[in-house]
C-alpha cells in the first residue's frame, strides 16, 4: 500500500480508512453488498453499508478480514449487543465465530454485554432483511436556564459548579482518589458534597448535569474506571445509581442528566464554536472520544475510539487489556509515544512510569531534539489517516484534539502532519473538516458549564 503520507517511524502502517476506499475501488465492478449493523439498548440500530468481493471467489478470508474490523469498529462507536450481518452468509457465520464466548473477540463480546445486561448474539440475514437506522440521538446540553449544578468527576479531581442562567457564579475543584478506594460510600459522599456546595451558592436547583468518564445508559453507570476498586457486588448495589441517588437527595424530581466526559468535552466545543458536527478526541493516559451530531446532539453511542482499530497492519502493537491489535490506545495516548520512542532511537527508563516517559519525550521536545519530533510527525500521520477511518461512521465538520500528548511543540506538529494527510490523501475531506486545539481556559470553564447544561428543566 502506497501512503502519500508516511508514519516516518512505522513503515508497515496500513490505514484503516485507505483499506476501506481500495475495498470499494476494487469491488466497483463485481461485488456484493454488505450490510452491518449494531443493536443496542432500547432496540437503538446503527447501520454501515459497503461492498466485499462475491462470495466464493477466492476472497472469504479477506472479505472476512475486512468485516471483522468494521464491525469491531462500529461496536467501539455506537455500541451494542446484537451484531446482524445482511448480504453474505459466509462472512455472517464467520463473524458469528469470531464474536462468541472463546472466540477471537471475547473481549468485546464480554464488555457489551456488562454494559448492556444482555446475552451478545450476531444474527445473519439476506440483504432484503437488513434492518433500518434507529437513532437515539436527541437534542441534550445547550439548555442554559434556570439554576443549575454541572459535575464532571475526573480521576484526580472532581470539578462542580453552580451556573445560573449560563453563567458560573460559583467553582470548585477538590482533588480526591477515586481509582484507588474500594468503598462506594467514598465517591458518594465526595459526589454529594461537591453538589451541595454548589447548591449552597444558588436561591434553588432546577436541574443536575453529570460529566463523567466511563459508560452511561439512561443515567446509570456501566462501566467506569473512577470505581474499578470496587467489587462487582459493591458495583451492582450501590454504584450503578449513585449519580440518580445522589440527586435524589439534593431535592424530589430534579431533572438530572450523565453523559460521557468526552460527549460534553465535544458539547462545550460546539458551544465555543457555535456549530454542530464535532468529534473531540483526548490522547492522555489513553484515547477518549465525544461526537456532537450535525443536529446538535449527543447520539448515546460509546465513542471508546481507544478500542476502534485504525490500523489494518496484523504486526501493529496489540493492547494488553483488550488483546487486539491496531486500536486507537497504541496510537493517540501516552501509550503511541512510548512505543514510537525507540523507534526514534530514544531509550526510555523502564522503572519509570507512563507518564513520566512522556514527559522524557516532552522534554526532549522542548529542547529540540529532532528524535522527539518524528515521534509527534508519526502520531500526526496515523491522526490524519484516523480521521479519514471516523468519517465513515460520523459526519465531521470539526475535530477538537486535547490530552497533555497534543501539549506543547509536539502537539503543533501533530496537527500540521495530520492536515497534510488530509490535504494530500483526502482532499474532499480537508474542504469540510477544520482541526482545533482548544486552549486550556475555554475548555475547563466550558467543561462545567457544557455539563450543567445537559438536562432540559420540565
Amino acid at each position: 500500500m502506497k501512503l502519500k503520507v508516511q508514519a516516518k517511524l512505522d513503515p508497515k502502517f496500513t490505514p484503516l480508512s485507505v483499506v476501506c476506499r481500495d475495498m470499494r475501488e476494487a469491488t466497483k465492478a463485481d461485488g456484493q453488498d454488505i450490510v452491518i449493523a449494531v443493536e443496542r439498548n432500547n432496540g437503538y440500530t446503527t447501520t454501515y453499508k459497503t461492498r466485499i468481493f462475491r462470495d466464493g471467489t477466492g476472497h472469504d478470508g479477506e472479505n472476512f478480514r475486512f468485516i471483522e474490523r468494521l464491525v469491531k469498529s462500529l461496536l467501539w462507536v455506537a455500541g451494542g449487543y446484537k451484531v446482524i450481518i445482511a448480504g453474505s452468509e459466509i462472512v455472517g457465520e464467520k463473524i458469528r465465530k469470531a464474536f462468541s464466548h472463546g472466540g477471537l473477540r471475547d473481549f468485546d463480546v464480554k464488555f457489551m454485554e456488562r454494559v448492556y445486561e444482555q446475552a451478545f448474539s450476531v444474527e445473519v440475514v439476506s440483504l432484503e432483511n437488513a434492518p433500518e437506522d434507529k437513532s437515539a440521538a436527541a437534542p441534550i446540553g445547550r439548555h442554559l436556564d434556570g439554576c443549575r449544578i454541572g459535575f464532571d468527576a475526573g480521576g484526580s479531581d472532581r470539578k462542580v459548579s453552580a451556573v445560573i442562567d449560563g453563567e458560573s457564579v460559583y467553582s470548585e475543584e477538590v482533588v480526591w482518589f477515586p481509582k484507588t478506594n474500594s468503598d462506594p460510600s467514598y465517591h458518594y459522599e465526595g459526589i454529594l458534597n461537591a453538589m451541595k456546595t454548589a447548591a449552597s451558592h444558588m436561591p434553588r436547583v432546577d436541574a443536575i448535569g453529570v460529566s463523567s468518564a466511563g459508560v452511561y445508559v439512561d443515567n446509570r453507570i456501566m462501566v467506569a474506571s473512577l470505581f474499578i476498586k470496587v467489587s462487582d457486588e459493591d458495583f451492582d448495589k450501590r454504584v450503578k445509581n449513585m449519580y440518580i441517588d445522589v440527586a435524589k437527595e439534593i431535592g424530589e424530581n430534579i431533572p438530572i442528566e450523565v453523559a460521557n466526559d468526552g460527549d460534553v468535552t465535544a458539547l462545550a466545543g460546539a458551544m465555543d464554536l457555535g456549530d454542530n458536527a464535532v468529534l473531540g478526541v483526548a490522547m492522555g493516559t489513553s484515547e477518549a472520544g465525544g461526537y456532537v451530531d450535525p443536529d446538535g446532539n449527543i447520539t448515546g453511542w460509546l465513542n471508546e475510539l481507544a478500542f476502534v482499530p485504525v490500523d489494518f497492519c496484523e504486526e501493529a502493537m496489540v493492547d494488553e487489556w483488550s488483546g487486539d491489535y491496531g486500536c486507537g490506545v497504541k496510537y493517540f495516548s501516552q501509550d503511541g509515544v512510548i512505543k514510537c520512542a525507540p523507534w526514534a532511537g530514544i531509550e526510555l527508563d523502564e522503572s519509570l512510569s507512563p507518564a513520566e516517559k512522556l514527559k522524557v519525550v516532552q522534554g526532549l521536545m522542548s529542547d529540540g531534539d529532532p528524535r522527539a519530533a518524528a515521534i509527534y510527525d508519526t502520531i500526526g500521520a496515523y491522526f490524519g489517516y484516523a480521521i479519514a477511518y471516523y468519517t465513515e461512521f460520523y459526519d465531521i465538520k470539526h475535530v477538537l484534539i486535547m490530552g497533555r500528548v497534543t501539549s506543547g511543540e509536539g502537539g503543533v506538529i501533530l496537527l500540521e502532519r495530520a492536515q497534510q494527510v488530509l490535504d494530500t490523501e483526502f482532499p474532499e475531506l480537508a474542504k469540510k473538516i477544520q482541526l482545533h486545539i482548544p486552549d486550556e481556559k475555554s475548555r475547563r470553564v466550558g467543561q462545567s458549564v457544557a455539563a450543567a447544561s445537559l438536562p432540559k428543566i420540565n
